[in-house]
């Protein structure tokens, strides 16, 4: 930034007091900047100068309206207001299992249903309302009326389950759980451990004979409530929202915060800098409790008037039958999505549809252009961003393989960087001056983001946890006194800026589009075993997608019934955090603090001319382990024995 304002400092000192011309002002500052950055920069320069320009412009258009915004005390349900008045009759949401259609009329006044029916119920602004319930129009009416009213819904995870569960009302401190049907077996496991004061509500098919005690159907109550707007809360826009669970090394679920600001920004920053349209069409396969989902694509359309058709689950053999049928111009994915699509056998409806964009994050650059090529979609927009992070990216000019970039010629314009990190403790590496040490082109380095306070772009608004917020921030990082947040990301930039996606760092790993906490599936697998040592790690597999869960486990008397354990595991665990490969040992080693030694374990990985130990492997098809010897090896390692 310091930089900039000395060029144009610079620029005006000798076109205006000088009386030169804006050609030889520009040629001299040009030259002056060669001087300083070397013979590179020219390529540089020509190359990426279109690119940065125009995401100059996208940041100063979005920062311009959060500035307004923030002045108006705007929320998200004032904003989408504006876009009902718009276009009232125009759909807004299509859910695809049922073919169920609403206008934008009729989201909102569903919306209003919900506020009115709460507020009379006594809740009020700042409560805390907790949603479990798979993806459907509802799911949005739902939130939406509850942010009217300004009480904050904690979204969660659809597949959670017992004590992962009960730890997401608990620490929202919700006053009540709305759930859908298909959510009623999970509410009966843990309905006698929450609070009595929690009230229950049920959405869809009603059986009260099978509800939790107490449980009351929402859906007659919110037909009988009235439906004009409530009274506006007086919330702002730098308010809270609602929580979004995001899984870490703390191991059980962390409640991200996501204020009306961040909403928007996300969401803007995504359709403004892709150059999407209102009159797109997009195609919303991804679970409405992830920022992908619900931010990124239903985002657009309460703020920008776009039509979403929501999917409750991803079918890679209905995806381009959906897509022609309902005449979608932008599919949501996350990296596996694609490479599911990939795998299926030609049909028809791949060339039949009128996609023109697809967007979302995890695209292997090995993949990208296939993936082009086979289904005709001209434009992938790749980007990078947590929910909570404060350092978002994005591939506006369909940069192959990347997921954003930085500004190579005004760096300091977006205060984010790489820095070097120890890659067996993932510690950040200092300089003798004690800040953190940039990575030079092509070294790996984890992606941080300067905390400004004052600017709501680069603000971080942490977790429901103030112990957590607290890891994920770190000082002294580019200048004494500074403040950076923490992506736990690794990756690597080019001589033009543009930055590629490399690892994850910590416990955490990404298995099936889903971020899986190592402690969280270590203390359940050690519970189901009776409290022996288990550690989980991450493994790569050949042609997969992220890392293959793997348990090493304590076991010198050969006791555990596999049978059993994969029972009791079903029961415990999302089918995405189910270790894929188990590994049996006498005992498993710890460091003079009792931590775990993982390095070693996740180095020898599940090959068994390394390991010694008794191997197997899940297979889905079968629902069981079976032993992993070389032959079953090789077919994982070549791809014909699917995880």
């Amino acid at each position: 930034m310091m930089r900039l304002a000395a060029v144009t400092g610079l620029f005006l000192l000798f076109s205006r007091f000088l009386e030169l011309s804006w050609v030889l002002v520009f040629t001299g500052l040009f030259i002056l900047l060669l001087s300083f950055r070397g013979w590179k920069f020219p390529i540089i320069f020509i190359k990426t100068i279109r690119r940065d320009v125009t995401t100059g412009l996208v940041l100063l258009r979005v920062k311009w309206k959060v500035w307004w915004h923030v002045r108006e005390k705007s929320t998200i349900p004032k904003i989408f207001q504006e876009t009902v008045r718009r276009h009232p009759e125009k759909t807004a949401l299509i859910y695809q299992g049922t073919g169920e259609s609403w206008t934008f009329r009729q989201l909102d006044e569903y919306s209003n249903r919900v506020a009115n029916y709460l507020h009379e119920q006594g809740f009020r602004s700042g409560d805390v309302v907790a949603l479990f319930m798979e993806s459907r129009n509802q799911y949005v009416g739902l939130w939406l009326g509850m942010a009217k009213l300004g009480v904050e819904t904690a979204l969660i995870n659809s597949h959670l389950r017992q004590e992962a569960l009960l730890h997401c009302i608990t620490i929202s401190n919700s006053k009540a759980v709305m759930f859908g049907a298909e959510m009623m077996e999970a509410m009966q496991e843990v309905q006698p451990f929450v609070k009595k004061s929690v009230r229950l509500f049920c959405s869809g098919e009603w059986h009260p004979e099978s509800a939790p005690l107490g449980t009351e159907h929402l859906d007659p109550l919110l037909q009988a409530a009235p439906r004009h707007q409530p009274n506006p809360s007086e919330k702002g826009f730098l308010d809270k929202l609602f929580y979004i669970y995001t899984s870490g090394t703390t191991g059980l679920p962390k409640a991200a915060i996501v204020v009306h600001c961040r909403y928007f920004r996300m969401s803007s920053l995504v359709y403004y800098g892709f150059r999407m349209r209102p009159d797109d069409v997009m195609y919303d396969c991804l679970p409405l409790y992830h920022a992908a989902g619900n931010i990124v694509g239903i985002g657009q359309c309460l703020l920008h008037g776009m039509t979403v058709v929501i999917r409750k689950k991803f079918s890679a053999s209905h995806f381009w039958d959906d897509c022609v049928k309902y005449n979608c111009t932008i599919v949501q994915y996350i990296g596996e999505i694609c490479r599911y699509l990939l795998n299926q056998r030609y049909q028809e409806a791949e060339q039949q549809h009128c996609v023109r964009m697809a967007l979302g994050n995890g695209l292997r650059a090995s993949i990208w252009r296939e993936f082009m090529a086979r289904f005709g979609i001209p434009q992938v927009a790749e980007f990078y961003g947590a929910t909570e992070c404060n350092c978002s990216l994005g591939n506006f000019d369909n940069n192959v393989g990347s997921c954003g970039f930085n500004s190579m010629i005004f760096p300091g314009i977006y205060p984010i960087g790489l820095v070097r990190v120890d890659e067996d403790t993932m510690e950040l590496i200092r300089g003798p001056d004690g800040l953190c040490i940039r990575c030079k082109t092509g070294e790996p380095g984890q992606l941080v983001g300067c905390i400004v306070r004052s600017n709501p772009l680069q603000h971080f608004d942490g977790y429901l946890n103030q112990a957590a917020t607290s890891k994920k921030i770190t000082q002294n990082v580019f200048s004494k006194g500074d403040s950076a947040y923490l992506t736990g990301d690794v990756l690597v930039m080019d001589m033009y800026g543009y930055m590629y996606f490399r690892d994850r760092t910590g416990d955490t790993f990404r298995w099936k589009g889903e971020n899986v906490s190592t402690t969280e599936v270590e203390g359940a697998l050690s519970r189901i075993l009776s409290l022996t040592d288990v550690v989980v790690y991450g493994v790569e597999v050949p042609g997969m997608e992220g890392k293959a869960g793997m348990a090493a486990i304590a076991d010198p008397e050969n006791s555990c019934n596999l049978e059993s354990f994969i029972s009791e595991l079903k029961r415990a665990l999302p089918l995405y955090a189910q270790p894929v490969f188990l590994r049996f040992l006498p005992e498993v080693h710890k460091t003079s603090t009792y931590k775990f030694q993982k390095t070693i374990l996740r180095k020898e990985g599940f090959d068994p001319t390394v390991v010694k130990d008794k191997l197997y492997f899940l297979d889905s098809r079968q629902s069981q382990y079976l032993p992993l010897d070389q032959e079953a090896f090789t077919r994982i390692q070549s791809g014909q024995q699917k995880l």
